[in-house]
């Protein structure tokens, strides 16, 4: 784990981060164009993930993981990203799923998903959000109730990764609407269970090749031993993992915005106008510094949140928001700035600039859009001030 007040990584993490980036240029980069244009789930791509045991990192090795935490795992993310972003969202979206159990301290429910996760077998999701709880997860209407040895849901969940194609599902209910957050629990909804439909698959701007669709609940009945953790905990459960995948959705817009910066900067030494190199015009070059200068700041921010997170640091909550905010907002910057590099080339799809523009947009929404994180952040800072 690394020093929270280090501005490097351990050795034994750029290694990893060397392998990764070296599977996915070799096994993925040359398959993102068509995954974005075919928005048809990977399965080719799933298998090289877990054949090189990477569905297994950020997993502790109790829980049958490959360890490593969230440092590691950011890293993992931030280099798939720089290739595909919809490809990073396999492995995001499974650890997503199971942080709820992990908070909850459900460890043999942690340990079956995690094991199964790992080996390939199963695949995870996460489904909080509604389409009147966005924003306001408290305003969920999703219901829940105890029927003898078993609970019963009806609701439905919307914009859920990964959904039809997961195994699994951290699904939040509620017993009475009108108690809001603290009527909320949590439960393990398997995809085969009996009730449980899913809506038309979502045409995405951006990350395509992850499935988005509604995960429908008629009268789904689970068994008792599903719930997670503690009936009313639900809505605790649901804001402590957001503290814990916010840094990992800025190492995706990190790695997004490196891959943007790298065929930028490659591009810019290619082009030849007035005779030389666009990249020689001092109007591309500090495009190229400005860039450049987000990139690593965002960095940086990220790295911190995830070694706190590590550290399980009381800080961990600020700084998540801070780094998912800003990184992604530099994202959309960088990736925008690439296109204007590329000129009219980078609006054809030819080149990769207009994809990871797409890509980069989505990190500005979801985990909490970049407006609810300001209320976050601004929120600690003043309470820090008490």
């Amino acid at each position: 784990m690394a020093d929270v007040e280090r501005f490097e990584l351990p050795e034994e993490l750029e290694e990893f981060r060397a392998l990764v980036r070296q599977i996915a240029e070799d096994r993925i980069a040359s398959r993102a164009a068509e995954i974005d244009e075919t928005d048809e789930w990977p399965e080719d791509v799933y298998k090289v993930l877990v054949d090189n045991d990477l569905m297994g990192v950020g997993y502790p090795e109790e829980h049958g993981g490959s360890g490593g935490g969230s440092l590691a795992f950011g890293v993992l993310i931030e280099e798939l990203s720089r290739v595909s972003a919809g490809v990073s969202l396999t492995p995001l979206v499974s650890k997503l799923g199971v942080i709820p159990l992990r908070i909850a301290g459900d460890d043999e429910k942690a340990r079956r998903m995690t094991e199964g996760i790992a080996r390939g077998e199963l695949l995870m999701s996460y489904a909080l959000t509604e389409a009147g709880a966005g924003s306001d997860p408290a305003a969920m209407t999703t219901r829940y109730e105890r029927d003898g040895d078993a609970w019963v849901l009806n609701g439905t969940k919307r914009f859920i990764t990964g959904a039809g194609v997961s195994h699994a599902y951290a699904v939040f209910a509620t017993r009475d609407a009108a108690l809001r957050g603290k009527g909320v629990s949590a439960f393990l909804l398997m995809k085969d269970d009996p009730g449980v439909e899913f809506g038309r698959k979502e045409d995405k701007m951006g990350i395509r090749g992850s499935p988005t669709r509604e995960v429908i609940m008629t009268d789904a009945r689970i068994p008792a031993d599903r719930l997670i953790g503690e009936e009313g905990e639900g809505f605790a459960y649901a804001l402590r993992t957001l503290d814990y995948s916010r840094p990992v959705i800025g190492a995706q817009a990190v790695g997004i915005a490196a891959g943007a910066l790298d065929a930028a900067a490659r591009y810019a030494t290619e082009r030849q106008q007035f005779g030389k190199p666009v990249s020689e015009f001092q109007g591309v070059s500090f495009m190229l510094a400005d860039m450049a200068m987000q990139l690593e700041a965002a960095r940086m921010l990220v790295y911190k949140a995830l070694a706190l997170c590590d550290a399980e640091d009381p800080r961990m909550s600020y700084f998540s928001s801070v780094a998912k905010c800003f990184a992604s907002d530099a994202a959309m910057r960088i990736t925008t700035d690439a296109v204007q590099v590329f000129g009219g080339y980078g609006y054809v799809r030819e080149y990769p600039v207009e994809r990871l523009m797409r890509d980069a947009k989505i990190t500005q929404i979801y985990e909490g859009t970049n407006q609810i994180q300001r209320i976050v952040i601004a929120r600690e800072l003043l309470r820090s001030l008490e």
